[in-house]
């Protein structure tokens, strides 16, 4: 889950790259014949400015020339920027001949052409006056990163010194983000009461405003020290990370709280769709484009959404009816959230390992399904305490050099009382192997995508992988206990529900209170998961559509392909295929796929 979070941080200076640069020319037209190194000379050339103008995305992926760095995103000047240099490279790429180009670069061009258009798109609507909210935003990710746990490096005094100078740029970011709520405040765009209301704790958390430098979550780097660090070096770099905490950090972190809870919450507003807003129907018709990668309109959506859930209701019917339950499918999911023996852990460590024993288990049958598998390591960890409360299991990309693994996050705030039946096969199938870190470890790793597709983010695609992914299951050897399958089909109700509550939240004036009932009236979920649910759908309209209309999509392919190639049609070259060229809009994927699968013949 966090990747989709990532990628959409790191899409918000998109286009940046490259726009400084004056000095290389457009030399394609039609029938030059040298359009392939010159577009890929132009990728390369955005790749660089834009790697220089979103540092945060950059140590991200690897690169630590700008781990130093935090710029403020959050000023007029900024996005003024960002339209010009989207504008700049959209006019440059279109310059170039496609017809010239060979099948790679053709993709190249329609994705960086759809991703320019979006974000020209994107800077027309008000959703900076909405900084951040519970769920992703520079004050949760800074935690991320200052933890010394994620993907800042800490293993050089450079790397220690490096996060000092991002640090300093903490507190002008933070007061232009208070300017930007502000204009919020005056403009009627602001976040529904039931997410600022999340926001302020994370501001003040215990590990956050501290009295004691030593019990910040930002001194975790410097109780890892390495052993190698001259006497002096320890001593600078832990008086100035004592100093950065308590003179930049804490105060930094306290204004913000305080702002949020004095001003922000009382003008926040008591609706729960961004329909709401001035101007939020022109926001959500924006963001359901972006995070389908379609057309379809909120109806459509809406109405595909009722249609999986009947589906899916019907499945679980059988599933209650092969272990013999007696009562109505609420009364079985009542029984699934509440007997016993599906919270049998004592610690977190056994939960842990309940999943290595289901990557063990997969193991010997990915082989069959796939042909190319990533090299980047991958590891299973307990998420940490100061996120916990917040966060959903997620995916963490490792770097494309294997020296930072792909780690799948579990939080377990109480490992008695983690549910076995709250689909863990299905969960791991998701956020781990096969699913997303088959798929962004194989985009990353492929040398031959130019930069801007090797890290690219399109959720449609990624998250309807990630889906189709807990289709494969019985194929890998899971969901032989009905249970399992059971909380498998759970997920996948969860997935359509969302196409439900998504649209109805933003574009049927469903409220908050009408959603989370929906959700828990159709699948096997309390009250807490669903209003967490929910408010994370609040929070960012159009993002759980994703999922369910990528799958969808691929699942369509797949079946397609069967019919038509017969024997010809191999599951592994298919998958391949799929996840050779990294994620992409869904026209895009499907003009590619058929032709592929029209070699095949």
């Amino acid at each position: 889950m966090k990747y989709f979070a990532q990628a959409a941080i790191a899409m918000a200076v998109l286009g940046l790259a490259g726009c400084q640069s004056g000095t290389t020319t457009d030399k394609t037209t039609a029938g030059t014949g040298a359009g392939n190194s010159d577009l890929n000379g132009l990728f390369s050339q955005y790749w660089e400015k834009q790697s220089r103008l979103d540092p945060l995305a950059a140590t991200g992926q690897g690169d630590s020339r700008f781990n130093d760095q935090l710029p403020n995103d959050q000023t007029q000047a900024f996005r003024d920027t960002l339209g010009a240099f989207y504008q700049n490279y959209l006019t440059r790429l279109e310059k170039f001949d496609r017809n010239t180009l060979d099948d790679n670069d053709k993709i190249s061009y329609d994705i960086f052409q759809y991703e320019m258009q979006q974000r020209l798109a994107g800077l027309k609507l008000n959703t900076w006056m909405m900084p951040f909210q519970q769920f992703w935003g520079l004050p949760i990710t800074l935690g991320q990163y200052g933890s010394g746990a994620g993907n800042q490096p800490f293993k050089t005094v450079k790397d220690y010194d490096n996060w000092l100078g991002r640090v300093h740029g903490f507190t002008l970011w933070a007061d232009s983000a208070i300017g930007n709520f502000r204009r919020g405040m005056k403009a009627g765009v602001v976040l529904p009461k039931a997410l600022v209301t999340k926001m302020i704790p994370q501001m003040r958390g215990k590990d956050i405003v501290v009295t004691d430098p030593t019990q910040s979550l930002f001194y975790g780097p410097i109780k890892m020290l390495p052993k190698d660090f001259s006497d002096a070096d320890k001593q600078r770099i832990t008086a100035a990370y004592k100093k950065a905490i308590m003179t930049e950090l804490v105060p930094t972190y306290q204004k913000l709280g305080n702002f949020l809870a004095t001003e922000y919450l009382p003008k926040s507003r008591t609706t729960s769709g961004i329909s709401a807003v001035p101007g939020g129907a022109g926001m959500y018709t924006y963001d359901v484009a972006y995070w389908t990668t379609t057309a379809k309109t909120p109806q459509e959506i809406y109405q595909t959404g009722l249609s999986e859930v009947a589906r899916i209701k019907g499945e679980m019917e059988k599933v209650k009816a092969q272990v013999g339950f007696k009562g109505d499918l609420p009364a079985f999911f009542n029984y699934l959230k509440t007997d016993k023996k599906f919270t049998p852990y004592k610690s977190p460590k056994e939960v842990l390992d309940a999943f290595r024993k289901i990557q063990a288990t997969i193991d010997p049958n990915l082989k069959k399904m796939f042909g190319h598998t990533p090299k980047t390591p991958f590891e299973i960890r307990q998420t940490e305490k100061f996120r916990e409360a917040s966060a959903s299991a997620e995916y963490n990309p490792g770097s494309p050099d294997g020296a930072r693994p792909g780690v799948f996050y579990v939080p377990i705030a109480d490992a008695t009382k983690f549910n076995t039946t709250s689909g863990m096969e299905s969960l791991f199938l998701h956020e781990a192997i096969p699913g997303h870190h088959y798929q962004i470890s194989l985009q990353q790793e492929n040398k031959d995508l130019p930069k801007f597709r090797q890290f690219a983010w399109y959720g449609a695609m990624g998250e309807g992988w990630a889906l189709y992914s807990e289709s494969l299951g019985k194929e890998l050897g899971l969901y032989t206990d009905p249970y399992q399958y059971m909380g498998a089909l759970g997920d996948e109700m969860h997935r359509a529900v969302r196409l439900v509550v998504d649209t109805g939240l933003h574009s049927r004036n469903m409220t908050r209170e009408e959603a989370i009932k929906y959700m828990m009236d159709n699948e096997p979920i309390s009250e807490d998961g669903a209003t967490a649910e929910i408010e994370r759908y609040m929070a960012i309209p159009g993002q759980a559509l994703s999922y369910k209309t990528g799958q969808l999509k691929i699942r369509e392919l797949r079946t397609r392909y069967e019919k038509e190639l017969g024997s010809k049609f191999k599951l592994s070259d298919f998958h391949d295929e799929l996840l050779k060229d990294g994620v992409m809009p869904l026209a895009v994927l499907e003009k590619k796929m058929d032709a592929w699968a029209a070699k095949q013949k």
